[in-house]
């Protein structure tokens, strides 16, 4: 936790040093999301993918040097995941609030189009329930399955990267493709093994990652 906010900090001091002259522009960004979960081997459910939303304020710069710069928004973000297992299946919806700092290299065709990558670090905070997937069970060691009831729980904040691409038109409008990757777990199975009646610990305990493919329409004034 203390390492991200360290890079969040180092990043957020680049942008401030950023020279007065660079052209720094606002805008707004919104579109979809489809959200991929993993799980790792030790829990006994089918993730599926789930689609969901975002939207929010953005600002890009572009430094002297022709093409490069940076992008950053704070957005509000809606994810939809789903788990089956044992014949139940389950949706939670997650909210979070998201920081992308992306460095930006940008390309001219013509001068009404353009096309743009980009990659750089998340920030993501966790605004709604900690716990999720009240109704999931597990399989234990003897083959049962057993609701180990809301013990998966979500971090509080995550760190991820980002990497897309896009299309700049008559330099105001925006169509991106981002590929965000969770570095490190989303979320954490830890039960009370004391409620838990014949399961070793490793056949309960578990792990919940997700990446999340996203397609962006921004308008930059």
């Amino acid at each position: 936790m203390k390492r991200q906010f360290r890079l969040f900090a180092v990043v957020a001091a680049l942008v401030v040093s950023v020279p007065a002259f660079s052209q720094l522009h606002f805008g707004l960004k919104a579109g979809m999301n489809v959200t991929k979960v993993s799980l790792d081997k030790t829990t006994v459910t089918d993730a599926k993918n789930r689609c969901g939303w975002f939207a929010g304020p953005m600002a890009e710069f572009t430094l002297p040097i022709v093409g490069v710069g940076m992008d950053a928004a704070i957005l509000y973000e809606n994810k939809s995941i789903e788990l089956e297992s044992n014949g139940v299946t389950e949706t939670e919806h997650l909210s979070y609030i998201n920081i992308p700092l992306n460095f930006k290299y940008s390309i001219g065709i013509g001068s009404v189009a353009g096309v743009f990558v980009t990659t750089g670090p998340q920030f993501s905070f966790n605004i709604g329930d900690k716990d999720i997937f009240s109704d999931i069970s597990l399989q234990n060691v003897s083959g049962s399955a057993q609701n180990i009831g809301r013990k998966f729980e979500l971090k509080k904040s995550e760190f991820s990267w980002n990497v897309g691409a896009g299309l700049k038109v008559l330099k105001h409008l925006q169509l991106g493709y981002n590929y965000n990757i969770a570095i490190g777990k989303t979320a954490e199975i830890s039960p009370d093994l004391n409620t838990v009646v014949g399961v070793g610990t490793d056949a309960v305990k578990g792990k919940l990652k997700n990446n999340t493919h996203q397609i962006s329409i921004a308008y930059v004034f």
